[in-house]
């Protein structure tokens, strides 16, 4: 019994301490010009759909959830977002050239419509950023022109 008492101490002082180490938040009030939405004029109702399925994880301004400050959530959290944004980066968008812009716009459209984005895990927990068929069929749609006119 008191192996399990030493253990479960030695735990709650790791777990403790561990919430002491810091992360990188990813926050900006800065819209760039270089922002997809601002390259590409995007109406509201797109905006409002790429915005709240997409932008925390691919864009400069991440929209944290309140289990954000909990180690190791946040490590966890920090990664993905580091991940995310190495993949695509909506903030910066238009710095990418044509090619690229070409590229991801095709990658975008088709990881949509084989339901690889936005990731399950990240819908599962936050189940508002889920597309439902009328906006993919929207969101589809609008990229498949914009992929057509770089």
């Amino acid at each position: 019994m008191k192996t399990i008492k030493k253990i479960m101490f030695v735990g709650l002082i790791v777990f403790v301490g561990i919430q002491l180490v810091p992360t990188k938040r990813n926050q900006s009030s800065d819209v760039l010009e270089t922002d997809f939405n601002e390259v590409f004029k995007v109406s509201n109702n797109l905006q409002s759909i790429i915005k709240n399925s997409c932008y925390d994880c691919h864009s400069n301004n991440t929209n944290y959830p309140w289990y954000n400050k909990i180690q190791p959530v946040s490590w966890f959290l920090e990664k993905h977002i580091n991940e995310g944004k190495k993949e695509l980066n909506f903030s910066t968008f238009g710095d990418y050239s044509k090619r690229k812009q070409k590229s991801k716009l095709k990658s975008i459209i088709n990881q949509i419509r084989d339901d690889k984005m936005p990731l399950k895990s990240y819908t599962l927990i936050h189940r508002n950023t889920k597309l439902n068929e009328l906006q993919k069929k929207e969101v589809i749609e609008w990229f498949t022109k914009l992929k057509d006119s770089v």
